[in-house]
C-alpha cells in the first residue's frame, strides 16, 4: 500500500486538502507575487517533493477562460473554468497593470461580493485591491497598496484606508498584499492551515529563513491566526475577550454582559460583522487552535480538548469531522508522514 492510501480517510476518498485556492488572472497581471505564492503552496502540498496537489490545491482561472499574458510578457493558460460556485478556503484576484484592474466588469464585481458573503477569503495581489475596492469590499477597511498607487487608490475609493508600509493586511474578510514575492503571506497561510512543520518545510526549500522573511517578526503584524480586524470595536474587543479565554469559555451571556449589550444584540452584532453568530464564531476559533496543537504537539486528543474547551475527545472529534471533514485521527496521520520526510 503506497503512503497516499495509507493516508486516505476512513471514507476512502481522496484526503481532503488543508488549503484549497482560486486564483483569477487579470490580464498583464504581476508574475512575482503569484509565482511567490504558488511556489510555497506547491512546497506545502506534497508528501516529499513531487508537486503534487495533495495537502494543497489551486486552479488557475482567467475572466474569459482564455489564455492571458503576464505584464512580463509570460502567457498563462487557465487550468479551470472561472466557476464561482466552487468552496475555496482563499479566492485570489492577481492584477498587475492599472489599466486592466481600473474598470472591471460589474458581473466580477457582484461575485466578489457574493464570495464576500458566503465567508471565503478574497486574497488580492497588486492592482486587485482595485478591483476589490470597486466591489465596495475595502469600504472602512485598512488596505495594503503599492506606494505608486496610493494617490489614485485614495482618490478612487476614499472610504477605504489605505497602507503603504505593510507586506500584507487582513481586515474584514479581504487580505490585501501590495506585490513583492508574497512569500511572507504564503508562509502565513501556510502556518495557520498546514501547521508549522510543513511552513518550516517550505521556508527551508525556498532558501528562506524563518526569521529573514520580510515583516515576519518585526514589521508584520496581521498574522493570520490572529482574529480579523473589524471597525466594530465592540466586536474586536469580544474577540480579543474570546481569544483570551479557548480553554473555559464561559456563557454567552456572561460575554454579553461583559460586553454591555444583550445576548440578543451580541448576536446581531456579531452576525452582521462577521457573518456568524457569537457561539459560531467562537467555536471556529476554538476549532482553528485544536487543529494547531494537533499540527504542533503530540499532546492526546483530550488534553487538546480541553485546552480549547471541548467537554471532551468525543465532543472535539464530532465538530472537527463537521467542519473541516476529516477525523482529528486521519489528519494527524497525514502530518507523521510530512514530519518524517523533512526530517529524512
Amino acid at each position: 500500500m503506497n503512503e497516499l492510501k495509507r493516508l486516505t480517510p476512513e471514507s476512502n476518498l481522496e484526503p481532503k486538502p488543508d488549503l484549497t485556492i482560486g486564483f483569477l488572472l487579470m490580464k498583464q497581471f504581476t508574475l512575482a507575487s503569484v509565482a511567490g505564492l504558488v511556489e510555497s503552496l506547491r512546497f506545502a502540498a506534497d508528501e516529499s517533493f513531487s508537486s503534487r496537489q495533495i495537502f494543497c490545491r489551486w486552479e488557475w482561472m482567467t475572466c474569459d477562460d482564455q489564455p492571458v499574458t503576464a505584464s512580463c510578457g509570460l502567457p498563462v493558460s487557465p487550468t479551470a473554468k472561472l466557476d464561482f460556485s466552487k468552496e475555496w478556503d482563499y479566492f485570489v484576484v492577481a492584477g498587475g497593470l492599472l489599466e486592466e484592474t481600473r474598470h472591471s466588469p460589474a458581473w466580477l464585481l457582484q461575485a466578489l461580493r457574493d464570495l464576500h458573503a458566503r465567508n471565503i477569503s478574497i486574497i488580492t495581489l497588486c492592482s486587485g485591491a482595485f478591483v476589490a475596492g470597486s466591489a465596495g469590499l475595502l469600504d472602512g477597511r485598512h488596505c495594503a497598496i503599492h506606494f505608486t498607487t496610493r494617490d489614485e487608490f485614495k482618490m478612487r475609493f476614499p472610504k477605504a484606508i489605505p497602507v503603504i508600509d505593510k507586506t500584507y493586511i487582513k481586515d474584514g474578510g479581504i487580505i490585501s498584499c501590495p506585490g513583492g514575492t508574497a512569500i511572507d503571506l504564503a508562509a502565513d497561510l501556510i502556518r495557520h492551515h498546514c501547521g508549522l512543520v510543513r511552513t518550516q518545510k517550505v521556508l527551508k526549500y525556498l532558501l528562506v529563513d524563518d526569521v529573514a522573511v520580510p515583516g515576519a517578526k518585526a514589521k508584520q503584524k496581521e498574522n493570520l491566526s490572529q482574529p480579523d480586524g473589524y471597525e466594530n470595536e465592540l466586536v474586536s474587543k469580544v474577540i480579543e475577550f474570546m481569544r483570551h479565554h479557548l480553554d473555559s469559555p464561559v456563557p454567552l451571556a456572561d460575554v454579553a454582559e461583559f460586553a454591555g449589550v444583550t445576548f440578543r444584540q451580541l448576536n446581531l452584532i456579531f452576525t452582521k460583522c462577521t457573518g456568524h453568530s457569537a457561539a459560531v464564531y467562537w467555536r471556529r476559533m476554538r476549532l482553528e487552535q485544536a487543529r494547531k496543537l494537533m499540527a504542533d504537539s503530540s499532546n492526546s486528543i483530550n488534553a487538546i480538548a480541553t485546552a480549547t474547551g471541548f467537554s471532551d475527545a468525543s465532543h472535539l472529534i464530532a465538530w472537527f469531522r463537521k467542519q473541516y471533514g476529516e477525523t482529528p485521527s486521519s489528519f494527524r496521520k497525514r502530518r507523521r508522514v510530512v514530519e518524517k520526510l523533512v526530517k529524512e
